[in-house]
């Protein structure tokens, strides 16, 4: 016997159900499972005429097919609690509570029916209430019919469920539901009607919808290739193509199926414009050039998705709707674009303390759209003990390409560390291509330019007595990094690498140069599927003048929460006779942590070890070694790290115990 259907998309109705041999193949939506009405007890012809009898034992329930439990002691036939009523007491005499077990299902290959019938079971979400014999009744026959109906939407369509009670000694209910699966369906003719007329890109598409004769007629896998093919088919250059329900014919004597989805591809197209109803945010233009996608490449659906993603990433737009619409000659396909604009100022506070840093204060306003398109403007001051400062920031995004920014800064500060004072006015700018977390690039780079005018405080040589200077310095700094590390706050697997080179000049007492270099390393290696292996190695170097003679701002200095932690911040290598860190021209760093996830949570052992050099070539003697262990909570932004470290080999003045917090990994 024969039948067709279209399958539906209720997850309680996957099912491609058949009723008896020659009955039509259907399938319903149900949000929840249908209710079976309980028949009420049977009664005597002469009921009308004969008083009832209280005491008298419960009649039975007709069809039931099993045995309850003697429960002619109870009377109390109270409503179910889940259903709107009187309230009512969970411990009642007459009620009892009852567990639930399924049995039958050990060849069952579908791995989401017992999660679902978990989730719609009516036994499963009363599980463990006290219930009488009705209730329980109603409960079992509906969920008889709903693990029959996910049983026949992984293929099984000759599925039988019976239902079982069992008492156990202390007088608990067991609802046993007896499934005898039987054998799969499976398709002998998968046919996709008119995704010929796509051409060369029809074997894609096949692949794409993955359903094959001889699959087993699941209705996960079918729904699934529906999407898939949809999916593929916007891909591949086809904008406008209609995917029809999957359309199933069953034949119960051969216990197998066919499989006919009509595809409509329509024809083949490519970009035109980029059109935008308001500019209020962005023009047409500048949207074009935050797209991926030129006007004459072929159409991929996923660039669009990929624009309204990068659209929303700017913080100038609430809301984005970017929709293709046919465009001016057939075959091409224009771009039509909706903004709502975002609020596009913001104000921010921060209040902080940290080791070597002291007591900090920052604000900061920000018109994210002052120059437009997306030309921020940013004035931030800083109060604290050790640092004062007052800064005027342009950062230009998506500069006349995608992800590429434009920065200028205006700055004047002042600092007062252990290992310097100074007071500095500074102009800079660079451009850079950056990295995100929508988009995380393999290759990221910057150029840049810095003028300094510094006053600094330090010490020169042997000296007791801190020297007052004046430094006039020019840099060219260069970046380049490559990221093949699987997340940018939370990696775990594969590493990074990046580079960075300053040629720098300085005036105090005559005019020299010299070359400021470093290099960053990481790697992440899973272990398990909970535990993560990271290290990092950091080295740097100054060739071209001697330490005394460069700023002491523009030295290495190592000891920190995002250096070797256990120690202050700025407060390893050579030392003046003050026992103040004084810097130095090269650096050496290493750092290795295991990061055991458990859930949302994390602990991360750690230990970290460096050095601060008067030569220019790093030395990995003498190390100062931390140790310590840190706590992670895992959110959908990245995790919040708390470290708490220690030094192993401490020196005069270094902290026992320090503790770092900030958000993402330590690297």
């Amino acid at each position: 016997m024969r039948s067709g259907l279209p399958l539906p998309r209720a997850l309680a109705t996957l099912a491609l159900l058949c009723v008896g041999a020659g009955a039509p193949v259907f399938a319903q939506d149900v949000a929840q499972p249908a209710t079976v009405p309980v028949p009420p007890p049977a009664m005597p012809p002469s009921s009308a005429e004969v008083p009832l009898d209280p005491e008298a034992p419960l009649a039975d329930f007709p069809d039931l097919g099993v045995d309850w439990p003697d429960l002619s002691k109870d009377a109390d036939l109270s409503p179910d609690p889940a259903t709107p009523g009187p309230a009512t007491q969970t411990e009642v005499e007459g009620d009892r509570r009852y567990s639930v077990r399924l049995e039958g299902l050990e060849g069952v290959t579908a791995p989401q029916l017992r999660e679902r019938f978990d989730a719609l079971s009516t036994l499963e979400q009363n599980e463990g209430k006290a219930a009488n014999v009705a209730q329980i009744d109603r409960r079992a026959r509906e969920d008889e019919e709903l693990l029959a109906t996910l049983l026949r939407a992984a293929g099984h369509y000759d599925a039988q469920v019976e239902t079982r009670v069992e008492t156990q000694p202390d007088g608990r209910i067991v609802v046993v539901l007896d499934a005898e699966p039987g054998p799969v369906y499976r398709f002998t003719e998968v046919e996709l009607r008119g995704l010929d007329r796509t051409g060369d890109k029809a074997d894609a598409l096949r692949k794409a919808f993955g359903v094959k004769p001889e699959d087993a007629v699941d209705a996960d896998k079918v729904l699934a290739g529906e999407d898939a093919l949809k999916l593929k088919i916007g891909r591949e250059g086809f904008p406008f193509a209609k995917v029809g329900e999957p359309e199933v014919v069953v034949d119960h004597d051969d216990r197998t199926a066919t499989l006919v989805v009509d595809v409509d591809p329509g024809t083949a197209r490519r970009f035109g414009r980029v059109t935008v109803v308001d500019d209020r945010v962005f023009s047409a233009r500048h949207i074009q050039t935050i797209a991926r996608f030129d006007p004459g490449d072929p159409y991929d659906a996923a660039l669009t998705d990929d624009l309204r993603r990068a659209l929303i990433q700017t913080g100038l737009v609430s809301q984005a709707k970017v929709e293709t619409v046919p465009g001016q000659t057939p075959d091409t396909v224009d771009v039509a674009v909706m903004l709502e604009p975002a609020p596009p100022r913001t104000i921010a506070g921060e209040l902080g303390y940290g080791t070597g840093e002291g007591a900090r204060a920052e604000v900061s306003w920000t018109h994210r759209n002052f120059f437009k398109p997306e030309g921020a403007v940013t004035f931030r001051g800083v109060a604290g003990t050790q640092e004062q400062l007052l800064s005027a920031t342009l950062r230009r995004s998506n500069f006349r390409a995608r992800d590429r920014v434009l920065n200028a800064q205006v700055a004047i500060s002042h600092v007062d560390r252990d290992a310097y004072e100074a007071k500095t006015f500074s102009l800079s700018g660079s451009l850079e291509r950056q990295t995100n977390i929508i988009f995380q690039k393999k290759w990221t780079w910057s150029v840049g330019a810095e003028l300094l005018a510094s006053r600094e405080k330090g010490i020169i040589g042997n000296g007791v007595v801190p020297v007052d200077r004046t430094f006039f310095i020019g840099a060219l700094p260069a970046t380049l990094a490559y990221d093949g590390s699987d997340d940018l706050l939370n990696p775990t697997r594969g590493f990074r690498l990046s580079g960075r080179i300053s040629p720098e000049g300085s005036f105090q007492s005559g005019t020299f140069a010299y070359l400021k270099t470093q290099i960053d390393a990481s790697g992440y290696f899973p272990v398990s599927d909970r535990v993560v292996l990271a290290g990092r190695t950091r080295l740097g170097t100054i060739h071209g003048a001697s330490r005394d003679r460069i700023a002491p701002s523009r030295r290495f200095y190592a000891g920190g929460g995002g250096s070797v932690r256990g120690y202050g911040y700025q407060s390893i290598g050579p030392r003046d006779l003050n026992n103040d860190p004084i810097g130095g021209k090269s650096l050496a760093e290493f750092s290795l942590e295991a990061r055991v996830r458990f859930g949302d949570f994390g602990v991360v052992p750690f230990i970290d070890a460096g050095n601060i050099s008067t030569g220019g070539i790093p030395k990995f003697n003498n190390l100062r070694l931390g140790a310590g262990i840190g706590g992670r909570y895992y959110t959908n932004f990245g995790p919040i790290r708390v470290d708490v470290g220690t030094p192993l080999n401490r020196q005069k003045g270094d902290p026992r115990i320090a503790v770092y917090v900030s958000l993402g990994q330590a690297f």
